[in-house]
């Protein structure tokens, strides 16, 4: 069952709990003049979020498809969308378009550079080129700068079918759910590199209001603090 927030003016979280990883699968979809995804969710779980999709939007009416990496949960149903959206182009960064994109999809990435802003209408995004942040070469994030959101893929992820959004802090949550992780086979989930903090501290710069998570809640409130915050989390389970 995917269930459906509007977590800030027209952007609705889409959100699947699947109990096997004790985690939620979030879909961001924007309405605008030229309506957003992000994030297509991976292919078996194309069918609900086509059907909740059409409960905000006409999803033929989608106009761009974007994600930050290469990954089932981002990008794993990104054809499928295409088929149904036959205007819809994939939004993201150039090394994601060459390495994989231009490859895989059935159309074309729409290509952003570090910086370089995509206008829907009322809304716009600019892209965030942050290589291996969360993971992947190709990896970025947009920030809609009318409101203030970024979204954010796997920071901040959170485990447990948890709240649609908080306003209470999440590093305890991230903490908890990357401590876990350490000790299993998933324990490589997140990279620390020299860039790391870097990288964070860029994505603060922007001040969002909103923290749009791949997995668990999505943040409202401070999230230039928040961001800054996650560099020690990282540091110090990930840095040895």
């Amino acid at each position: 069952m995917t269930s459906i927030t509007e977590i800030a003016r027209d952007v609705y979280r889409l959100s699947t709990y699947v109990p096997e990883f004790d985690l939620q699968f979030n879909q961001f979809v924007v309405k605008d003049d030229e309506p957003l995804l992000y994030h297509t969710g991976p292919k078996a779980m194309f069918p609900s979020l086509l059907e909740a999709v059409g409960r905000i939007l006409e999803p033929s009416a989608i106009r761009w498809i974007s994600f930050s990496h290469f990954e089932a949960d981002e990008c794993g149903a990104l054809n499928q969308w295409l088929e149904v959206a036959p205007s819809a182009e994939p939004v993201c960064t150039f090394v994601g378009a060459v390495v994989n994109i231009n490859d895989f999809a059935v159309r074309p990435a729409h290509v952003l550079e570090d910086g370089e802003v995509l206008n829907t209408g009322e809304y716009r995004y600019r892209l965030l080129h942050t290589p291996h942040l969360p993971h992947g070469w190709d990896a970025g994030m947009l920030f809609e700068e009318t409101q203030r959101t970024l979204f954010c893929s796997d920071l901040f992820h959170q485990v447990g079918d948890v709240e649609p959004s908080t306003e209470s802090d999440v590093i305890g949550r991230f903490r908890a759910a990357l401590t876990q992780y350490q000790v299993g086979p998933l324990r490589n989930y997140m990279p620390y590199t020299p860039n790391t903090g870097r990288f964070l501290t860029k994505l603060a710069a922007w001040q969002p209001k909103t923290l749009a998570a791949m997995h668990g809640s999505s943040f409202l409130g401070d999230g230039e603090k928040a961001l800054l915050e996650l560099e020690p989390v990282l540091k110090e389970l990930l840095g040895s």
